[in-house]
């Protein structure tokens, strides 16, 4: 009997990841290593790599979790934003600054992009030639029988103003760049509204507002911490007084935390990033009310461990409570006839507490303001500390050396413990305290400080 061998062949063949492409050609980068970088909300994290060859032609590849946008990088550190759909994308260039040259030949998302970014930003330059123009007819007396310009005017800007909403509108609904360019045009607006554009100051504000902080395509924007920002920096820079400043933060407080209640994870995401940028720019009295607003309320989410701690803790340092006792350490320079050993052992009624380092350019500014002002402060009882965030002798011993009153350190930087106790994420940070270290006022400025001694220290 004749013996059958059957012979199985197995084929095995790799899983197949679906992924999108970007290729192209930049004819003036050659032979240079690219990155492709994504957005993980306030991080960026690399999606792929790859080296351009000897006529500057590149492929990079992304997956369906990095949709959203992204932006190569150079190794020079120059970046080319891209939209990082469903699509596949081809493009020809010289380099990532010569847009006008630049031909996307496949994927509708990035033509969209940058046919929007090489006409608006014109647009926008010609629009507030015409609302200059327009304020100049409308509040001076001279033209006030000038009625055929004003009406040109006025028709030229609604011309220009539909032609953007337009441009929008004509958008296919399911585009990412239908919801991401209104969002990133209002963000870049804040500046020239709050500069230029009084009478649109109430409507931005409105806008801001109204930003959908649950809106998953925010982590993938690159957008999100520019949200909060310039939420913060637009209310800081067009509310004045300081009174309606806190007043306008506390009420976007509420507005963005109510939104977001439903959301845990998101919700502690931007409460954290708002509560630090408003403790960076010195907006105390905010900061102090998201705290307080954030660990009283049953209402707003539910906290993380890590941000719990952090307002718990900053809670410690609100107006009316007592700050910590800071021991000078051994890396201590004292004025002439000093001796104390503490913070509390200082017998003045008043003592401003100044957190800066010779590092921070800032801090490097605000120093001789101190200095001036500190023999006229100190004939009032108050004295004043300088605690240095320096993490290196020689350039503690620059900084501090010269100053004319107590300046100490331990050389631990963000990790020192007067730094922690103190809650200080920025410098230069101001507290001023009493004889027993009741946290009086968290001065926003060296002016700040000025202003409140002048007023309040006999």
């Amino acid at each position: 009997m004749r013996r059958i061998t059957i012979v199985l062949l197995f084929v095995f063949t790799p899983l197949m990841v679906l992924s999108q492409s970007i290729k192209g050609e930049f004819s003036n980068i050659l032979n240079q290593p690219l990155k492709l970088m994504g957005y993980d909300n306030f991080e960026t994290y690399v999606i792929d790599s790859t080296q351009t060859d000897a006529q500057g032609k590149f492929s990079l590849n992304y997956a369906a979790k990095d949709y959203g946008m992204g932006y190569i990088k150079s190794s020079g550190e120059q970046v080319f934003i891209l939209a990082l759909s469903s699509e596949n994308t081809t493009l020809n260039g010289s380099n990532f600054e010569a847009l006008k040259a630049l031909d996307i030949k496949k994927g509708s998302e990035n033509k969209s992009m940058y046919e929007y970014f090489l006409a608006q930003p014109v647009r926008d330059q010609v629009l507030s030639a015409w609302h200059y123009l327009n304020n100049m007819y409308k509040d001076s007396d001279t033209f006030k029988n000038h009625l055929s310009t004003k009406k040109a005017i006025a028709e030229e800007i609604s011309l220009l103003e539909e032609e953007t909403e337009a441009f929008i509108t004509d958008m296919p609904e399911d585009q990412y760049m239908k919801w991401y360019l209104p969002l990133r045009s209002l963000l870049s607006s804040v500046g020239n509204v709050a500069r230029n554009r009084p009478e649109r100051i109430p409507t931005t504000l409105i806008e801001l507002r109204a930003i959908d902080y649950t809106e998953e395509r925010l982590s993938k924007s690159g957008l999100l911490y520019d949200a909060i920002f310039n939420h913060v920096w637009f209310i800081e820079n067009t509310s004045n007084p300081m009174s309606q400043v806190f007043k306008d933060l506390n009420l976007s407080i509420d507005i963005m935390a109510d939104q977001l209640k439903n959301n845990d994870e998101r919700f502690n995401l931007v409460m954290e990033k708002m509560f630090e940028i408003m403790e960076e720019r010195s907006l105390f009295s905010s900061s102090e009310y998201l705290a307080e607003k954030l660990l009283q309320s049953d209402d707003c989410g539910c906290l993380n461990p890590q941000l719990q701690k952090k307002l718990e803790r900053y809670g410690k340092m609100a107006k009316g409570q007592t700050a910590p006792d800071i021991e000078f350490s051994n890396y201590t320079y004292y004025p002439e006839g000093v001796s104390a050993k503490s913070l509390k052992s200082l017998e003045e009624d008043y003592k401003l507490v100044v957190f800066a380092a010779g590092w921070c350019p800032h801090c490097r500014e605000v120093m001789p303001k101190i200095e001036e002002n500190y023999k006229h402060w100190k004939d009032k009882g108050v004295e004043v500390i300088f605690v240095s965030l320096d993490n290196n002798p020689k350039d503690f011993a620059k900084f501090a050396a010269p100053l004319p009153f107590i300046s100490t350190t331990d050389y631990k930087k963000w990790e020192g413990k007067a730094v922690e106790d103190y809650q200080v994420y920025a410098t230069p940070s101001y507290f001023m305290l009493d004889k027993d270290l009741e946290i009086l006022i968290r001065p926003k400025s060296v002016e700040h400080a000025k202003a409140w001694i002048e007023t309040f220290v006999n």
